[in-house]
């Protein structure tokens, strides 16, 4: 028996730091996507243990499922149709299995990713031996929603194998789960969220489980229709950044520059519903196509320039709007700033050489780019290897 999900990641197209302060954010999911398969062995295989491969990264952990049994053997082990908080004594328990795998230091940030892993799986699936296979699309860290994605694709595929999803095995190709499901998965990948990040938003893992974009403003989620196929690209500049030090920054010059920092947010705002509305109300022809892209393109570029207002700039990301710029295409860093990743429109008329080029000149300067559509598919599975 084996099923395969696969999870989108995400982009922030507006509103990044200032939702902190109470304005609307837009994000969307791309069609860049982290996979995980499940297998279960046959009764003539079976060692009795739970591996677990990371594929992209040459590393593969296994445990006695009687171990991890053990370790939570004075915990209820939630039922599947139930998503529960991994108490404090669990995380204890799990870290030490987690521990004992002697991660080599340079990889040590996914130790958190594999915990979430092992409570998901006894959590859905229970105490039975399985292989678990994770390869992704997605860069690592780099503000492009990687953790949420492997946290929707690991309840994916633990749930399309119990009584809480009721999907046709014998189907080819990928398949959609059902309303009900998709909210019991974002549920169970948002508590994975939690163990790796402490308080995440939700954001990341709803928008990969539902796929297309959502608006958030001050704790609440709107889902959104895409009507105008939009494509974007990203590129990783590779510096690393301190998510949490990047967002006190901005707190503290609010608190030095109230009335200027509130007019920021309030721009911030106003863009981020302007680009709402845009996207939701498609576009009939070329010449529409063509507007709605331009005006995108001068959100974007406002949006950049109240993000230098609230000082998350830096010159890697300098680098990429001056190279774009010189090709007539707008850009803006995308999630916290600092470094990470940077968006830059790619509209419709564009030729594929002057994307050849801007791309080109990018990497000459140690960044990676990534093409990407927006706005497209959430969380999918696909049985017996039928993908």
């Amino acid at each position: 028996m084996e099923v395969k999900a696969r999870a989108p990641g995400k982009i922030i197209l507006s509103g990044e730091h200032a939702v902190v302060h109470g304005s609307t954010a837009v994000a969307a999911s791309i069609d860049l996507c982290t996979y995980a398969t499940l297998r279960f062995p046959a009764h003539s295989d079976n060692d009795g243990l739970l591996r677990l491969e990371l594929k992209d990264i040459g590393l593969e952990f296994s445990w006695p499922v009687g171990r991890i049994k053990e370790a939570l053997s004075g915990i209820d082990v939630p039922n599947p149709s139930t998503p529960t908080s991994c108490p404090a004594e669990a995380i204890k328990s799990l870290a030490i299995l987690v521990e004992e795998l002697n991660i080599p230091e340079a990889k040590i940030g996914i130790a958190a990713g594999v915990l979430a892993f092992l409570w998901l799986y006894s959590s859905i699936q229970g105490f039975k031996p399985a292989t678990v296979i994770i390869s992704s699309e997605l860069p690592l860290g780099s503000g492009l929603g990687s953790s949420a994605a492997l946290c929707v694709a690991f309840s994916g595929a633990l749930l399309a194998f119990s009584d809480c999803a009721s999907l046709d095995l014998g189907h080819q190709g990928w398949l959609d789960f059902g309303e009900s499901e998709l909210d019991l998965l974002n549920k169970w990948a948002f508590e994975g969220e939690k163990i790796i990040h402490g308080k995440p938003s939700g954001i990341d893992n709803t928008v990969s489980t539902y796929g297309n974009m959502i608006k958030f403003r001050s704790g609440s989620l709107t889902r959104l229709k895409s009507n105008m196929p939009l494509k974007m690209l990203i590129t990783n500049t590779k510096v690393g950044r301190n998510t949490k030090a990047l967002v006190a920054g901005v707190s503290e010059r609010t608190l030095r520059h109230p009335d200027a920092m509130t007019s920021v947010f309030s721009a911030v705002d106003s863009i981020s519903r302007e680009l709402a509305t845009i996207i939701q109300s498609g576009a009939s022809d070329e010449i529409s196509v063509t507007e709605k892209e331009a005006k995108i393109e001068e959100l974007m570029e406002m949006n950049q320039g109240l993000l230098q207002c609230m000082g998350v700039g830096h010159a890697s990301i300098e680098t990429v709007l001056r190279t774009t710029l010189k090709y007539k295409l707008a850009s803006k860093l995308t999630g916290a700033g600092g470094g990470g990743c940077v968006l830059t429109l790619l509209p419709t008329l564009l030729s594929a050489t002057v994307v050849d080029k801007v791309t080109a000149e990018l990497e000459s300067c140690g960044f990676h780019c990534l093409t990407a559509a927006i706005g497209g598919q959430g969380v999918q599975v696909c049985f017996g290897g039928s993908s």
